[in-house]
């Protein structure tokens, strides 16, 4: 959904600003605004089920426009970003969990580790207005002469 989005708004609009940039902030902004009634109505699985659904439904639409940057940035580079990105992904998809699970029980209380996931998703939504793919990064392999051809 998010590649789509990204797609039609960079099509209808011309603006990679737009195309990306500000879908991400959104994305974000809509995974903090799911995950905040989590800490106060934790009581009722069935709303809490639903604000979660919601917050993996936005997560889900940045990650489109996410992979996309390092493309419209450093196309020559986009691999290395693109192999930093899954390893980033994956340790946090480790790491998650078990500070999840140390702060339950260190403290007791569940509302901390969701408190600590809003202020990171609002964190990342306001580093997104850095995220300018609009300007290309030079990376010196424009000038193709003086990269040897292994090939």
């Amino acid at each position: 959904m998010g590649g789509w989005a990204s797609d039609y708004i960079y099509r209808k609009t011309g603006n990679l600003v737009r195309a990306r940039s500000n879908l991400i902030m959104l994305a974000f902004a809509g995974a903090a605004l799911c995950v905040a009634p989590v800490i106060f109505v934790s009581h009722n699985v069935n709303i809490v089920v639903a604000c979660l659904s919601g917050a993996l439904f936005f997560l889900e639409l940045m990650t489109g426009p996410m992979w996309t940057v390092p493309m419209d940035i450093a196309p020559d580079y986009a691999g290395t970003a693109s192999g930093l990105m899954n390893t980033g992904s994956a340790i946090a998809s480790i790491l998650t969990p078990i500070v999840f699970g140390v702060v339950v029980h260190v403290t007791g209380n569940w509302n901390i580790p969701f408190i600590g996931s809003f202020a990171f998703l609002a964190m990342g939504c306001a580093l997104a207005t850095q995220i300018k793919p609009d300007i290309r990064v030079q990376t010196g392999i424009e000038n193709k002469q003086s990269v040897p051809n292994f090939l």
